[in-house]
């Protein structure tokens, strides 16, 4: 069996990628840093609704997480790149996004939208478990010096629970990655595309999706140790010499300062 694979490709594949390769493979990293950035948000805003008192956020916020967590991300794809504009009646998902320096495809855009979206489901619970592991306690010493809620979430909650919440959130990173691939399905050209593309033209698909699966795991490895640094300054940092709450909490908030929040 193994004789009949043509290990030269393979290492053609790896070794010396040509140039087209390597415009998916940027494609793939870009594609998932943005869905990333929009997951975090929506799921700190999410997580923010389901803890406020208005029953409406809570309800909005319940809804979103049990629609985008209990079907599919490749059926959220194409439904969000198919049928967005038809259902909103008006267009979301452009034909191109001119950004003046580059421009990026339809496909693109609807797939970091859906990407994005579909994260925000799942960091909400990451943001929200992080959130509940502060203390309540300090939230209300910030609100008995004067602090107002957004102010001393900012300040002193969403800090200390960003230590909870990293690890997940590199991990969803990671899994972000690898759900790019997907996006082959709606015509954008990613890593996965031009392995299928590869394999289509020659026929080899052992040799093509080896070398595809050698480069998914090259990015996901890079970012495991990117993430263990971070969380090793994370965890040297609650060792280390910290400033204690109300020092952390005089310095975001003071006298001084108090005129000029809004």
């Amino acid at each position: 069996m193994l004789a009949s694979v043509d290990w030269h490709v393979v290492w053609v594949r790896i070794a010396h990628p040509d140039h087209v390769f390597f415009l998916a493979l940027t494609r793939t990293v870009y594609v998932a840093v943005i869905a990333q950035v929009i997951g975090v948000v929506l799921g700190v805003g999410a997580a923010l609704m389901r803890m406020s008192k208005a029953a409406p956020l809570r309800f909005i916020s319940g809804i979103y997480v049990w629609i985008f967590r209990g079907t599919p991300l490749l059926v959220q794809i194409f439904f969000v790149y198919y049928g967005a504009n038809q259902l909103l009646g008006f267009t979301l998902i452009p034909n191109s996004l001119n950004l003046g320096f580059f421009s990026l495809d339809g496909a693109i855009v609807g797939g970091i939208l859906a990407l994005g979206i579909n994260e925000g489901a799942y960091m909400r619970e990451i943001v929200r478990a992080g959130i509940d592991s502060i203390d309540k306690g300090q939230m209300e010493a910030a609100k008995s010096v004067g602090m107002r809620y957004g102010l001393a979430m900012r300040r002193i909650v969403l800090p200390q629970a960003a230590r909870v919440i990293i690890p997940p959130l590199g991990n969803e990173f990671n899994n972000m990655l690898k759900n790019t691939s997907l996006l082959f399905t709606i015509g954008v050209y990613e890593m996965f595309a031009d392995a299928e593309i590869g394999y289509s033209n020659s026929f080899q698909p052992v040799e093509y999706f080896l070398g595809v699966a050698f480069w998914y795991l090259v990015l996901t490895t890079v970012w495991t140790f990117i993430q263990a640094g971070i969380e090793r300054k994370l965890a040297a940092s609650e060792r280390g010499e910290e400033l204690s709450f109300f020092e952390r909490l005089q310095a975001a908030w003071n006298p001084i300062s108090t005129w000029r929040v809004r």
